[in-house]
């Protein structure tokens, strides 16, 4: 027996494209301010990129205004069967807006072991909750009986790297606070999440069903 083949529709077709677009440009600029501009280094947060006055700021809130596109896009090009993913992935943009228009304050302190602002408190919250909201989207999909097997796939290996990944950032936020360990499992974490997004969004252009059902193919019984 064959395996199913899945094509999406023009406008899924459409949707994905422009999510891979938009998240690795996302990424790309994220990255630019991250490495080029005045942060601290694997001991920083990636927001402090984005930091109003610092000089790569700009490039930093265009990059998550891209990212958060990208899970829009994405969310809107998945099949209807995949409804739970999609409203994860929808809410993990509109988490990721907030924390593009809400910058935190010099160091982007957390609790326990920072005092933070509200602000601080209003981006680390929106930022955590888009990330969170993009891996329980894999594991929601990998949940869903009739799932792309192409797409399961890809959110097999995304979610057995960021689950222990998040896992350990809680951990050691909570524990250890800011720090080289921190600021490498974010940035991890990070890439995780973005690869997932723009190699589901490519394979879902070049092998998902537009609505959802696999379809036997023509040499299959």
């Amino acid at each position: 027996m064959a395996e199913p083949v899945w094509r999406a529709g023009p406008a899924s077709r459409a949707a994905a494209s422009a999510a891979a677009g938009c998240t690795l440009a996302g990424a790309v600029a994220v990255t630019v301010a991250v490495v080029a501009g005045p942060g601290p280094g694997l001991t920083g947060y990636v927001s402090e990129a984005g930091i109003a006055g610092t000089g790569f700021a700009r490039t930093y809130r265009i990059g998550v205004f891209a990212l958060a596109a990208g899970l829009f896009l994405l969310a809107a090009a998945l099949p209807p069967a995949l409804r739970v993913t999609a409203g994860l992935l929808a809410a993990a943009g509109a988490c990721t807006v907030v924390s593009g228009a809400v910058t935190c304050s010099a160091g982007c302190p957390l609790p326990p072991f920072e005092r933070a602002t509200v602000a601080d408190l209003v981006h680390g919250g929106a930022s955590i909750a888009a990330t969170a909201a993009v891996v329980l989207a894999m594991l929601a999909l990998l949940a869903t009986p009739g799932a792309p097997a192409a797409l399961r796939r890809v959110a097999r290996l995304g979610a057995a790297l960021a689950v222990p990944l998040a896992a350990a950032i809680g951990l050691a936020i909570l524990l250890v606070g800011r720090g080289g360990l921190v600021g490498a499992l974010e940035r991890l974490l990070l890439a995780v999440a973005a690869a997932w997004g723009l190699v589901t969004a490519t394979t879902l252009g070049l092998t998902a069903d537009r609505d959802g059902r696999s379809n036997r193919s023509r040499t299959g019984v």
